[in-house]
């Protein structure tokens, strides 16, 4: 396979910070029972892993093609291994806010590295969908493995047990800056701009063009809505299902898992099928589900639950929402990049960062407050608002990406 190398490299980097970006649910969940925080006090982790994406991003996205990927890749795979051992040490609410920020900040590094390789990598408007529902697939899967690892390392009785995750975290970043230390990368095409304003101004060039701003509200809407329900899965299973922390934990893989068998299922449909067609099916799916799923859930009578077995089976149905949800972000992307001079990929890539950044931290952030004000069994019906704004989306990019590509 062509670039083999450099595509296995892709998937290990984005696979390790999968694990660390969406601990935060999990780290949420210690910081209400280790450090005696309130719900929409602990919500600001989002902030503080989103805020930094959506800053690097905008400063450095531009500039990226003239540093080179490799290189930002590797100076924020290092960052991230410090910022590992500094919250083992430091072991308290202000240390996450830290190592979330520096997670947050090498993010961006990384996300618009792997985005602008993808084009590098790809030939056709199929091969780019394929790879990117397979990269964000991959993602997924890292964050199922989260929700195994951190429970692994807790222990009943010692609060600070589950720190030790973070020594091995930092030995697979310390891997994976090995492993691609070693890969061989094509220098990506050097920008037209003579200098780094230029460059930056490019970028703000493209938020004049229908079709991006069109784009940029629906992943801003779309990671809204994904955040804010994988950020408090956790949450709403030990409050609303009655489980314990490990338990709920666990049973949030299963939005991870579905998510990445979705991502996977549509890289091979979007070979055939319409991207509009899938994903308008998808939407209207996933609406259903809140509507007729999650009533039933809350108010489910659970019994006593000493293991997994003893989860009544409806437990099990809200977080396949994931598999339904899953196509919207690789696919929107690909559709925006396909339609887009690859040189132009990186500044575009910042984009998507920024907006997608926002929308975690303002999805998160907000069904922080509804857990608080409405209560853990309502809070999610929120999801049903960016779900209808995303179906009218679709139907906006299918005609500016025809009459474009006309």
């Amino acid at each position: 396979m062509k670039h083999l190398g450099v595509k296995i490299s892709l998937f290990v980097n984005y696979f390790v910070f999968a694990i660390l970006l969406n601990s935060v649910g999990i780290v949420i969940l210690k910081a209400l029972k280790n450090y005696n925080v309130a719900e929409d006090t602990a919500s600001v982790l989002e902030a503080f892993k989103d805020l930094p994406i959506a800053i690097v991003s905008f400063l450095v996205a531009s500039f990226l093609p003239r540093l080179g990927y490799k290189k930002a890749m590797l100076i924020g795979l290092a960052l991230v291994t410090v910022g590992c051992l500094a919250m083992y040490y430091g072991n308290s609410f202000d240390t996450a806010k830290l190592l979330f920020a520096i997670v947050g900040a090498s993010f961006a590094l990384i996300k618009v590295s792997v985005y602008s390789v993808i084009g590098l990598v790809t030939y056709s408007p199929k091969e780019h969908n394929a790879l990117m529902s397979a990269v964000e697939g991959v993602f997924m899967f890292g964050i199922a493995l989260a929700y195994y690892l951190f429970p692994a390392f807790n222990t009943d009785g010692q609060p600070d047990a589950w720190l030790d995750v973070y020594w091995l975290l930092a030995a697979m970043t310390s891997l994976s800056f090995i492993l691609l230390l070693f890969t061989k990368f094509e220098n990506p095409p050097k920008p037209e701009g003579t200098d780094l304003k230029a460059d930056f101004l490019e970028m703000f060039k493209l938020l004049s063009k229908l079709l991006i701003i069109v784009f940029v509200i629906s992943a801003f809407l779309f990671v809204m809505m994904e955040q804010g329900i994988m950020t408090w899965l956790p949450t709403f299973n030990e409050r609303v299902l009655g489980l314990s922390e490990n338990m709920a934990i666990m049973m949030a893989s299963i939005l991870a898992i579905s998510l990445g068998i979705g991502r996977l299922i549509a890289g091979a449909l979007a070979r055939k099928i319409s991207w509009v067609y899938v994903l308008t099916a998808c939407t209207v799916i996933a609406m259903a589900m809140v509507v007729f799923v999650l009533p039933r859930l809350v108010n489910l009578e659970v019994g006593v639950i000493t293991g997994i077995g003893d989860i009544p089976l409806l437990g099990f149905a809200f977080p396949i929402i994931g598999l339904f949800i899953a196509p919207i972000y690789p696919l929107l992307n690909s559709v925006v990049l396909t339609a887009l001079p690859k040189k132009v990929h990186s500044h575009m890539t910042g984009l998507i960062v920024i907006f997608s950044a926002l929308g975690g931290t303002i999805g998160s952030r907000i069904i922080g407050y509804l857990f608080k004000s409405v209560g853990a069994q309502d809070a999610f019906y929120f999801m049903l608002i960016p779900m209808t704004a995303l179906l009218i989306c679709y139907f906006i990019l299918k005609r500016l990406t025809d009459a474009k590509a006309n």
